[in-house]
């Protein structure tokens, strides 16, 4: 991600083991959360977050949430609220994943997302048992 024209990785979460979400019978997921700093607009990056994954191996063509090799999202952009086809921001189910909230809570425990709350106080509601964290 560091790589992409104007972009400058800020931070990264460690990595998190987490169940795997919708098709459960698969292996854990990894889980991490990165802040980045960047030039390129919201779906320019959603663009090129999409061809770091092909470029990784990642097709689409198999069930939703099945096995796949790298998942890239856009979780949220500055403020910005957004709702087109292609991505909607805030990520529509930010607020209901542990998988989501506890690497970004390590990084931005504050972080206010619109319309929903503050990152800390969301993980708050979430169910986090099944989550490791990895050295």
């Amino acid at each position: 991600l560091g790589a992409l024209p104007g972009t400058r990785v800020r931070a990264r979460s460690h990595d998190y083991a987490t169940p795997p979400w919708g098709v459960t019978e698969q292996p854990d997921f990894i889980n991490a959360v990165v802040l980045l700093d960047t030039q390129l607009g919201a779906r320019a990056l959603l663009d090129a977050m999409l061809t770091i994954e092909r470029d990784h191996g990642r097709r689409r063509d198999g069930p939703r949430w099945g096995p796949r090799t790298l998942d890239l999202d856009v979780l949220l952009y500055g403020d910005t609220v957004m709702a087109a086809p292609e991505l909607v921001l805030p990520h529509p189910r930010i607020a209901e994943r542990a998988f989501v909230l506890l690497p970004l809570a390590e990084l931005a425990p504050r972080l206010a997302i619109p319309g929903q709350g503050r990152v800390g106080a969301l993980l708050k509601r979430v169910d986090c048992a099944a989550c490791r964290k990895l050295e």
